[in-house]
């Protein structure tokens, strides 16, 4: 039986590195990313980090720093991060026998039985760096935790040349010996200092502590899995179908105050076409739809906080239904006179689309809805989030949309936001 090794691909600064495929003269320069409504730093180079940028830092309060300091600034581009992810977990899923795709920038492969594995780790950096742009780090070991810690130190060192196997044990304890403890992947803060008070500062302390069922009574079964890790002995496989979600919420600050129930609707009205559209990804539909909307609590304005929630007699996907139903909700609920600041909804109470009771007596999704919903996802996924909405999602440049003042087109999913050359 051969012996399992992991290997997690990790894309470096990976919002930044979008940019930089269509800016390469940003490269070598700083750069962050924002967030929702240009609010805080959520993406950083590491010229950025080196300049002191931390990660959620307000933007009101670096933009002077910035512009001081040449740092080019980017509002999130979420469009183009999604498509270029796809392209990165394309790649890797094409070289690799198994890939479990865990993030938007992480994916973990399986590199059981390839003889020279940091080879064919550099033969992966390589092929993404040129085919799509963006650079990436390898690491590898015997355990996902393991595997973890080697990808950290591939992209902390620069004589690692962004690649670093752990599979042979001389090498993991020297790794675990410099590695605190807090920066072990699973081990958060209150988890470290409980560790620390045992006189585990490293991970090579922990991996050495003898009493597992202290351990285990402490920190639980998966605090007991993570020191196994860290020994080479595998309690984390691959889990090639990430498990559906039970619930998806869609939330957003607005651009600006609200007042009227029209904008509101329209703001709505988006937020459930893009929740749905995940819902209808991972095969679901919903029972349970819930809204709220809320002005700022952090002004002396009058304050509201609106909630309302329905159950729906039959599943559904359909986004027009759902629409119907919150629009329902919002005009029970809504009071005039309130600046509102928020609003989101939630889809929840899921059923699988192919295991459905249906209620004979109330109309539930017929074929020719799931393939009309169906067919709009496929070309919102080609030509962009957007490209076909229903009209109560009203039009471009509302009230309600975020502030994204520094946004760079859409260069791969709008033929409209193409660069042109004359």
């Amino acid at each position: 039986m051969k012996e399992l090794s992991f290997a997690l691909i990790d894309c470096n600064s990976f919002y930044c590195s979008c940019e930089r495929i269509f800016r390469p003269e940003l490269e070598g320069r700083p750069v962050i990313v924002l967030s929702n409504n240009d609010g805080c730093a959520i993406a950083r180079t590491p010229e950025a980090k080196a300049l002191g940028i931390k990660m959620g830092d307000p933007f009101f309060k670096i933009k002077k720093f910035c512009e001081e300091n040449e740092v080019s600034v980017f509002s999130s581009n979420f469009a183009l991060y999604t498509n270029i992810s796809s392209r990165v977990m394309n790649t890797i899923i094409k070289e690799c026998a198994k890939v479990q795709v865990y993030s938007v920038d992480e994916a973990f492969a399986d590199f059981s039985g390839i003889e020279n594995k940091r080879e064919f780790g550099l033969h992966l950096k390589t092929i993404i760096k040129e085919n799509i742009g963006i650079p990436v780090g390898v690491g590898i070991g015997p355990t996902k935790v393991l595997a973890k810690l080697a990808n950290h130190i591939a992209k902390k060192s620069t004589k690692a040349g962004g690649v670093v196997d752990l599979s042979e044990q001389k090498w993991q304890d020297v790794a675990l010996k410099m590695t605190p403890i807090e920066d072990v992947w699973g081990i958060g803060r209150a988890s470290a200092s409980k560790l620390s008070s045992l006189g585990i500062r490293s991970a090579y302390d922990f991996k050495v502590f003898k009493d597992e069922k202290l351990i285990k009574r402490v920190f639980t079964k998966v605090g007991l899995q993570i020191k196994h890790e860290l020994m080479g002995i595998p309690c984390f496989d691959f889990e090639m179908d990430i498990a559906a979600k039970k619930e998806i919420m869609c939330s957003r600050t607005f651009g600006n105050n609200l007042q009227t129930l029209k904008d509101l609707k329209e703001s709505m009205a988006n937020y459930i076409s893009s929740a749905a559209q995940k819902m209808r990804g991972q095969n679901s539909m919903c029972t349970e739809l819930s809204i709220f909307a809320r002005t700022n609590p952090h002004t002396n304005a009058p304050q509201f906080y609106l909630y309302q929630r329905a159950k729906l007699v039959n599943p559904t996907s359909d986004t027009r239904k759902l629409i119907a139903e919150a629009f329902e909700l919002l005009e029970r609920s809504f009071k005039e006179g309130y600046q509102y600041r928020k609003a989101g909804v939630k889809l929840s109470n899921f059923h699988s689309s192919d295991e459905l009771q249906i209620d004979l007596f109330s109309p539930a999704d017929s074929l020719l809805d799931i393939k009309l919903m169906n067919t709009i996802d496929h070309i919102n996924s080609l030509e962009g989030d957007g490209a076909i909405k229903l009209g109560a999602c009203g039009i471009s440049d509302r009230a309600w949309r975020m502030n994204r003042e520094y946004k760079s087109p859409r260069y791969t999913t709008s033929w409209d936001e193409l660069p042109k050359f004359m």
